[in-house]
Formats: structure tokens, sequence, C-alpha cells
């Protein structure tokens, strides 16, 4: 699937309070609202496509809610692996077929297949879990950063970028093209590199994200589908940061992805992504991400595979 590795985006700034239903977020009213055509089958349709093969958390997400349309409301997921076989065609709907693999009385499975054009492009299973409390608990200590309300939003820094003439000059159709998407997150860098200092940049990187829109307490399964849209946006593009000086994306896509859900959380909520690449090498990257929330709590860990292709970049005449 398609992993856009554009810049960060994001609009507003600051913990909004909840907004009336009618500002719902989009991701909720339509990416993932799927249409039920017979039991375990299900339609969904497309929002935001980044290049001709459609996103890969789309399909994550959308899987995810098939899935968790088959399970009692007691069960939530704490895990999922996908495979991504086949390039979405962003023309047609996407079905979605799940089989009740096993359910037991602390655990269930869920397999899910997503079908183009009467093949696979996808195939995912979900384990779903009854709340369990353990005495025994730890996890990794949250990053210290600058919090969302100082941090400028996307528009801020295209405009920004795009005022600067030798960068206007040098990425016109990137930056405009960028400027006029229309992602339904909400995305802040932590430390935004200026696009003229490209070099010596390690394959790390944080941002403030959150749905757009209202969700509301409602159900954590809906979080945790939100939680998988958001996932992927800008995640494989992390281990191209020390490289980009270099090399030019021929072709990216995802391969497989894996969620971890360790805590409850509110995806229309700001969460800290930390992303990071251990490893690339042999036209694969590898890619480990954490959503924090805002009061220090491992909400989401991730994982990812996919292929980066490149070609050197070509220097511009200085004559």
């Amino acid at each position: 699937m398609s992993s856009p590795q554009a810049p960060e985006d994001g609009q507003g700034c600051g913990d909004r309070g909840d907004p009336p239903g009618d500002l719902r977020s989009v991701l909720v009213t339509t990416v993932l609202n799927l249409e039920p055509l017979d039991e375990d089958l299900f339609r969904g349709r497309h929002y935001w496509v980044p290049a001709k093969r459609l996103f890969g958390g789309q399909i994550v997400g959308q899987a995810l809610v098939a899935a968790a349309k088959s399970v009692s409301e007691d069960v939530h997921v704490h895990s999922l692996h996908c495979y991504f076989v086949r390039a979405g065609d962003p023309k047609v709907p996407v079905l979605y077929q799940v089989e009740r693999t096993r359910t037991g009385s602390s655990f269930s499975v869920r397999s899910v297949k997503a079908v183009q054009h009467g093949k696979p492009i996808f195939i995912c299973q979900a384990s779903f879990q009854q709340a369990q409390p353990s005495p025994m608990q730890h996890q990794f200590s949250m990053p210290t950063v600058p919090p969302p309300e100082e941090l400028l939003d996307c528009e801020t820094l295209i405009d920004q970028y795009l005022r600067d003439p030798n960068l206007q000059k040098r990425y016109p159709l990137a930056l405009n093209r960028i400027a006029a998407q229309e992602v339904p997150i909400e995305i802040k860098p932590v430390n935004p590199s200026p696009l003229s200092q490209l070099q010596r940049m390690e394959p790390k990187q944080m941002f403030w994200v959150r749905a757009r829109g209202y969700i509301g307490e409602g159900d954590m399964k809906m979080h945790c589908c939100v939680a998988a849209y958001i996932s992927d946006y800008a995640f494989l593009g992390t281990a191209l940061l020390p490289h980009q000086w270099q090399h030019k994306v021929h072709f990216m896509v995802s391969l497989d992805h894996s969620m971890w859900f360790h805590a409850p959380f509110r995806a229309d909520h700001w969460m800290l992504y930390e992303c990071e690449s251990p490893w690339a090498g042999g036209s694969r990257g590898l890619v480990h991400g954490r959503l924090w929330r805002q009061d220090g709590v491992l909400a989401v860990t991730c994982a990812q595979e996919g292929v980066i292709r490149v070609k050197p970049r070509v220097s511009e005449s200085k004559l």
C-alpha cells in the first residue's frame, strides 16, 4: 500500500474541547464507516488517496473495523498483524471478508481478507482480549518534548517554506501538492528540519498526532481503528531520513504492519508518535513506533517493514 513520506501535516493548536456531533471526525463518519453486505462481509470506500495506490493506513483501519464487528462488546483488540499483498486500486471499493478463527473465554482471533477484482490485496489477523488486571506492569518513559500547544502546524510550516525563494524554486510542485492535501489527521512535528538542511539526519522523528474532528469517548474499538489509520502516515519515511539528501525515492510501499494496544486512549486527543528505523538494507526498511498519551502512558506500539527503492539525486549545475 502507499506509504506517504511527505512532510508532516497538521492544523490547529492545543487541546480542543468536545464540539457538537456535527463536527465529528471524517474518519468515523466516512473512512471507517463500512457498509455491511452480509454476515462478516463489508464494503469500504476511500476518502484520501495520496498516490495511485490506496493508503495502507486506510486498509488497516477498515480491516480492524470489520474484525471488531464480529466480536462481543466486552473484548478489545490487543494486537494485529497484517500483510499487504497487492496494490490497492483507488477506483473501486474494497471488500472485507471476516473469518471467526477462534472465540475463547479470554482471547478471540479474527482473520480478515481485503479483496479487489476477485483477488486479495491485504490479509490481517487481529486478536481481542477480555480485560484481565495484572500486578506485573512496566513501560518505557515517554520522551521529553515540547507540548503541541508550543509547536507549529503544517499549514504554517508549508507557508514558511513557500516564502523561501530557494525552496520555492527547488520544490514548488511538492510543496503545493502537500499544502493541497486534505489529510484527515493533524500532525505537528516536534523538531522539523529545514528542507535546506537534510544532511546527517538520524532515522528518527517525533510528532504530535490526532484525528481531525470529534470522536468522543465512544467505543474504544473505534479509537483503535482510528489509531490504525493514523499509524501508517509518514511511518516508513522514517527510514529515508539519513538518505534523502543523497537519494530520491523511486518506489516505496509497505509490506507488513503490526500493532499492539496497551492502554485506553482517545484518537481525537493529541498523542506523541515516536518513530525510529533501526535498520535498512536489501531495498527494505524497518521502522518501529510508539504512540504516547500526553500524560506519559504508552498507548500503542507499532512496527512495519516496507520496500524502498531509490535512485541517486542529480546535482543541479552551478553554471
